[in-house]
């Protein structure tokens, strides 16, 4: 079919005005001499309305993305630990042992100073004891050992006595050797000549700080972390490091490093769909800390991101990118919406007869419906 010529203009007229432009909601404009070119240098044929078979969205399709998986664990280093290093039950006696060896220390220092005649006779008189004839024996060689006899059971009968409390246990060390980890609870003696350490062996929750991790595509972040975690070995957990809860901290860390996280309010058409990412950013980060932390007597249970936000120096850009791709969106699904009532308002009156139009009037009639749908739009926008 020819092409119809254009209407030649007369002499005089001025020239066609720039091309009209259309404002939605967003108050985005969009040029509709874009749309519909009449041209005839061009060749191109008046524009078509069609269909474009799709999903159920409007607005262009998301390209296909391929799968973002996360790196899997690494494998726990428990071989590089003194595999002799272990918890092991260290020896207590019951409580009452010894406080009844401390009272019978006590006790035979008060009778050894009262069988040397060292306290005052007035004193005794008060406390209702007898007074030894004479002056007593005096301090020699067998008075002093039952006074260091007397001191030493009562130190170590009071000395050695220790409360065990629920969810904590004593690690017991002597010369910087591991000796064993009581769990009991209760009044406890042990001996006094081993240093004990208290360690907390209930499930604990911390809340870290924002920690440095990045997205799939390198964008700096700050991720704020929840770790349930526990001490399960707490001979490894005391003597393999220096301190067990800073080397979880930096657990995390590692973790969040090597694995990326996916950014703060991300949009909708970047989003990976379900089942695209295994396993998830929880999984991930639980089973790197646990491999890391398993080593050191640490049960890590989970690794939780609490909050995602750009890092301060990219904030203020990426919130432009959002706000940009976010206008983008509604552009594309405003005009998606406006060309599909064109079709359908074009095809009901062809089919129906009520008007026979050629190509050039269907092309009027199309850019006279979109600039008419577009301005209806942008009129009822608050």
């Amino acid at each position: 079919m020819p092409t119809p010529m254009p209407t030649p203009v007369p002499a005089g007229t001025a020239t066609r005005p720039p091309g009209r432009l259309i404002q939605n909601e967003a108050t985005t404009e969009i040029p509709v001499h874009l749309l519909f070119r009449d041209d005839p240098a061009t060749g191109a044929r008046p524009a078509a309305v069609a269909r474009v078979e799709t999903n159920g969205t409007i607005g262009p399709q998301r390209p296909q993305r391929p799968f973002r998986r996360r790196p899997a664990p690494l494998p726990a280093v428990a071989a590089d630990i003194d595999p002799a290093l272990e918890e092991r039950a260290g020896r207590a006696l019951p409580g009452a042992l010894g406080a009844l060896a401390g009272s019978v220390g006590v006790a035979g220092g008060v009778l050894t100073t009262w069988w040397t005649g060292v306290v005052p006779p007035v004193a005794l008189e008060v406390a209702g004891l007898p007074v030894p004839d004479g002056q007593g024996t005096g301090l020699g060689l067998t008075q002093w050992a039952a006074f260091a006899g007397s001191a030493a059971l009562g130190l170590f009968g009071f000395g050695g006595l220790a409360r065990g409390n629920t969810g904590r246990a004593w690690v017991l060390g002597m010369f910087g050797r591991y000796r064993g980890t009581v769990r009991r609870t209760g009044l406890l003696w042990v001996n006094p000549l081993l240093l004990r350490r208290k360690v907390d062996v209930r499930l604990r929750h911390w809340r870290s700080e924002p920690l440095c991790a990045n997205d799939p595509n390198g964008v700096a972040l700050r991720v704020r972390t929840l770790v349930v975690w526990r001490v399960k070995d707490t001979a490894r957990a005391v003597h393999a490091v220096e301190d067990h809860e800073e080397y979880l901290r930096r657990c995390v860390e590692a973790a969040l490093a090597r694995i990326p996280v996916d950014p703060p309010m991300e949009p909708a058409d970047e989003r990976p769909e379900q089942g695209e990412e295994e396993p998830g950013l929880e999984e991930a980060l639980t089973g790197q800390v646990a491999a890391d932390a398993k080593a050191v007597g640490l049960e890590v249970f989970a690794v939780r991101p609490i909050r995602v936000e750009y890092a301060p120096e990219v904030a203020a850009v990426m919130q432009r990118r959002r706000i940009a791709a976010l206008d983008a969106r509604q552009r594309a699904g405003v005009l998606s919406a406006v060309v599909d009532s064109v079709e359908d308002t074009v095809n009901r009156l062809t089919l129906r007869g009520l008007v026979e139009l050629d190509d050039y009037e269907r092309k009027v009639l199309v850019k006279d419906l979109t600039v008419a749908f577009c301005a209806g739009r942008g009129e009822g926008a608050p």
